[in-house]
This record gives C-alpha cells, sequence and structure tokens, in this order.
C-alpha cells in the first residue's frame, strides 16, 4: 500500500512540477532502516503548499493548518491514500522539538540538498542522511532513535 500511496503523490507532485523532499520514516528507509512505516512524510517549498494541498483535496483527512503536536511546530496537510497517511509540510518556517533542551529549534529543509534513491520501485529525493540523523536526533523519539541505529549501520 506504502507503494501506491507514494505513486500518487509523487505522481501529483511531478504533474505540477512542485519539487519536493522526502524526510522521516520513508527517507529513513532508503538510508537501511527496516521498521514498518507509519506514514509518508515529505516538504514542499512553501510557495507551493496551497497547490499541493488544492490538487490532493479529495483526500484530505486532516485539514491544511499550521499545528505544534508530537515535537513539531509547521504548517501541513495530511492526505489518506488507499489507507496510508501522507503527510505533506510546508517548508516555510518548521521547527521541531529538541528533546534534550525542550527548545523549539529550526528545521531546515532544502529540497536542493537531497541524494536520489530508488525506493519503492522510483527514484525518490531524500533528504539527505546526515540531515536526516540531525533532526532524529535532536527529536529523539524511539522510531528515530531505531532510524539513527540502522542508518549508521547502513553506511
Amino acid at each position: 500500500m506504502h507503494r501506491v500511496a507514494v505513486q500518487w503523490i509523487v505522481g501529483l507532485l511531478q504533474e505540477r512540477n512542485i519539487p519536493f523532499l522526502i524526510v522521516g520514516g520513508l527517507a529513513a528507509k532508503g538510508y537501511g532502516s527496516e521498521r514498518d512505516l507509519n506514514d509518508i512524510d515529505l516538504f514542499v517549498p512553501g510557495e507551493h503548499f496551497w497547490s499541493v494541498v488544492q490538487a490532493g483535496q479529495a483526500f484530505v483527512s486532516k485539514a491544511a493548518a499550521h499545528r505544534r503536536e508530537e515535537g513539531w511546530d509547521l504548517t501541513y496537510v495530511q492526505f489518506t491514500y488507499e489507507g496510508v497517511k501522507v503527510e505533506v509540510g510546508s517548508a516555510e518556517g518548521p521547527r521541531i522539538l529538541e528533546a534534550g533542551n525542550q527548545a523549539w529549534i529550526p528545521l531546515e529543509i532544502d529540497v536542493s540538498r537531497q541524494e536520489t534513491v530508488q525506493l519503492l520501485g522510483m527514484a525518490l529525493p531524500l533528504m539527505l542522511r546526515e540531515d536526516l540523523i540531525r533532526y532524529k536526533e535532536a527529536l529523539s523519539r524511539p522510531v528515530d532513535i531505531e532510524d539513527i541505529r540502522a542508518m549508521r549501520e547502513g553506511t
């Protein structure tokens, strides 16, 4: 099912020439993590965010809004496609809660800082391994620690 959902969101973005960056568990999978995916997370540049929301309107399961929850402070929309959650964030100003000192820190999202990796039968633009490890270290949730371990072993 994740493959179908990725194909859907990537097709939607590519049809509109919207650059994007895969982050989270799917990106970690591209660097060696083998845990089950909870969802598919990606970012688009802020100027394209509302176009994505509009294009995927039929599949919105959590309306586009600025939210501060679960260690994240950002604007995002959640789609559900074939039972899989696809969360698309705006790259404009996201922040994460650094677990060590409980401070909100900027999450720098630069879609040009990417590595293209074959994953789920597609060439996907993943957040660079070192950037992904850095943000997962800051969050330090159990899934992040598991992903970091797997990514470091995969280098």
